[in-house]
């Protein structure tokens, strides 16, 4: 079996932004997004804070999907972290629950392999331009997104980008959310720029 790479691990956990997390008996679906220094941000039940073990699955428990051991810290919807609230909304709706978490990954496991838990949590070296980059690629005609779908074979007509990070791109689409990777690992602003710019698409997108 090939080992996995941190980066590709780091890959999976951005296009699995839902899944399941055991905790006390219980398994609830749960929805996440990476917030820019490489923790996970969820809304939360108050049994999930309360839990002396929690466990992430991601998409689900099988043999392929990622098992993550983490830590809930309890936190509110205010100052900084309001706007990771904002953020988990503009990807996934409004929350059932009212509760919020952040999430340190302390262990992990992916295809037989294990994790490192500092390294998964890698910040987001596009964070400071981050708002400028999704407002560039939004803009009409949304060429870029559209090119990407159609090569990537994820379905969505009109993709929104919610995220961008060295990667690839979370676009938000109907029901759910779905994950443009890029090429290569673009790990500046202006690599994304040169990127968005010197692409080209089919004349009908």
């Amino acid at each position: 079996m090939q080992e996995v790479s941190l980066d590709a691990a780091i890959e999976f956990l951005h296009s699995h932004l839902h899944g399941f997390l055991k905790f006390d008996g219980e398994r609830v679906a749960v929805k996440l997004i990476v917030a820019s220094d490489g923790t996970l941000v969820m809304p939360v039940m108050e049994a999930m804070l309360l839990a002396m073990e929690t466990v992430l699955e991601l998409p689900n428990d099988d043999d392929d999907s990622m098992h993550l051991i983490v830590t809930l810290t309890r936190q509110t919807e205010t100052g900084t972290f309001a706007g990771w609230c904002d953020r988990w909304r503009a990807y996934h709706g409004e929350p059932e629950d009212v509760r919020w978490a952040s999430i340190a990954i302390d262990s992990g496991r992916l295809a037989g392999w294990f994790l490192d838990d500092e390294a998964m949590m890698r910040s987001n070296p596009l964070a400071v331009d981050e708002l400028a980059l999704l407002k560039q690629l939004n803009a009409q005609p949304r060429a870029l997104l559209k090119a990407l779908c159609v090569t990537t074979k994820v379905d969505c007509e009109e993709p929104i980008a919610v995220g961008v990070d060295a990667g690839g791109i979370d676009i938000r689409r109907l029901h759910d959310v779905a994950r443009l990777p890029f090429p290569i690992r673009l790990e500046n602003t202006a690599q994304v720029r040169s990127f968005i710019e010197g692409a080209s698409f089919p004349s009908h997108l």
